[in-house]
């Protein structure tokens, strides 16, 4: 493994004020925290596993909300805690890319 984690997962948590569409429109931070929840019950959080943050603008606002995961930089976006548990279960568990979700 060459990096401090084995996954490292952005969530997009952005909000404007303008109006404009933005990720946290679409409930981005209680996504991000919903995650980081089961990552931690899962006990798969910590050095050389799965670490969760939140991002400013990750300039995908079209096709929000988005994640991306590193080191695969595999872009995702989703609805609701199924699509969250989905990509959590095939992508950061068995390492296999959640094609209905990539964008």
């Amino acid at each position: 493994m060459s990096g401090y984690y084995k996954h490292h997962v952005f969530f997009c948590c952005n909000q404007r004020v303008n109006g404009e569409a933005c990720c946290n429109d679409h409930g981005s931070s209680d996504m991000r925290d919903y995650a980081k929840g089961r990552v931690k019950a899962l006990k798969l959080s910590g050095q050389g596993q799965v670490r969760i943050n939140q991002a400013g603008c990750l300039d995908r606002c079209a096709v929000g909300p988005v994640m991306v995961i590193y080191p695969e930089e595999t872009w995702y976006t989703y609805a609701d805690n199924n699509d969250v548990d989905e990509i959590i279960n095939e992508h950061l568990l068995n390492d296999r890319v959640v094609e209905r979700l990539k964008i």
